[in-house]
């Protein structure tokens, strides 16, 4: 370890803060945290801070939140903080002006194993995608997203049934150690980058809207369920369904899918109820069951519970 390194970190989510308290219990040199500013939230708008800001109070650390990084007060604050090093993770954009005024410069945490899965959101798209397997990085910042020279990496493996929620901790987990690793690289000096083909192919990891999260049951079974798996359980793919008869719509968050093995015959997105506990959809190559659900404004709980609360018997149509 080394603890002479001025630091300055980055970040703004939990996987960010866990981050931050590991540096400084370990006994890292962290003598600045710059973070999001506080947004409004709930009901009433409150302005709440975000996760880093929360753990640098606990930790007695000095806070920067800067609307912009170009801010020319925010820039003269953060010289005055004489950085020798700073660490990114799940941050913003920063200009060059702010990513290389260190003697050591940037480098970030980035939850895929690069040159794959560059973007906002590479946990959730390796498990879509039904990778098994992706990693961790360390790399320098510069002006390209995603596209400094590496510096550290751990391959980090995706079991069949690990949803985003789960790959999310254990990334969490791991990246305290990379992240220490770096640091001491770096400050002892004796090391060297690898420098990313950016020619070569790589799969995108675009930001994830809400657009994004509603489940094409004209896709495969095994599609889905990786779909499913990439949003849970946050931020949770979705369904309609509409009952024609009783005139309602209903959207749900579906948390949990599993392959239903008993063979029928259905048009696409048709749901139904088997054996008045079984929530079933009929997909492009075979049926998926709904496991874990949550109805809008209600308690996320289990198929059967929903099947009893809504007395559901017919067979609904996807919206």
């Amino acid at each position: 370890m080394n603890n002479k390194l001025r630091i300055v970190f980055f970040g703004t989510p939990e996987i960010a803060a866990i981050e931050l308290e590991h540096l400084v219990k370990s006994g890292y040199n962290v003598v600045g945290v710059v973070t999001n500013v506080d947004k409004p939230q709930g009901r009433g708008k409150t302005l709440t801070p975000c996760e880093v800001k929360v753990k640098a109070q606990e930790l007695g650390l000095n806070i920067l939140q800067p609307e912009s990084m170009k801010d020319e007060n925010f820039l003269n604050d953060l010289k005055k903080l004489q950085a020798d090093l700073q660490i990114v993770v799940a941050f913003r954009m920063m200009p060059k002006s702010v990513y290389s005024m260190p003697k050591y410069g940037t480098f970030n945490l980035h939850t895929s194993f690069l040159p794959q899965y560059r973007g906002a959101a590479p946990i959730n798209w390796a498990i879509i995608n039904g990778e098994k397997s992706t990693g961790i990085t360390t790399f320098l910042l510069n002006d390209k997203i995603d596209c400094g020279e590496i510096l550290l990496q751990q391959e980090i493996e995706i079991t069949e049934s690990m949803n985003v929620g789960e790959l999310y901790d254990i990334m969490a987990q791991k990246g305290k150690k990379l992240i220490t690793d770096t640091v001491d690289m770096i400050a002892n000096g004796n090391f060297s980058t690898i420098k990313q083909d950016l020619t070569a192919p790589s799969k995108p990891a675009p930001k994830i809207f809400k657009q994004d999260t509603y489940i094409n049951w004209e896709n495969t079974c095994g599609n889905i369920r990786n779909f499913v798996r990439g949003l849970s359980p946050y931020p949770a793919a979705k369904a309609v369904f509409c009952d024609f008869e009783a005139k309602k719509d209903y959207e749900f968050k579906v948390f949990e899918v599993k392959i239903y093995n008993k063979s029928m015959q259905n048009d696409i997105g048709d749901f139904w109820i088997a054996e008045k506990k079984h929530i079933l959809v009929q997909c492009l190559d075979g049926i998926v069951e709904l496991v874990d659900l949550q109805l809008n404004g209600k308690k996320r709980m289990a198929s059967s519970e929903l099947i009893k609360g809504l007395r559901l018997e017919r067979v609904l149509k996807k919206k």
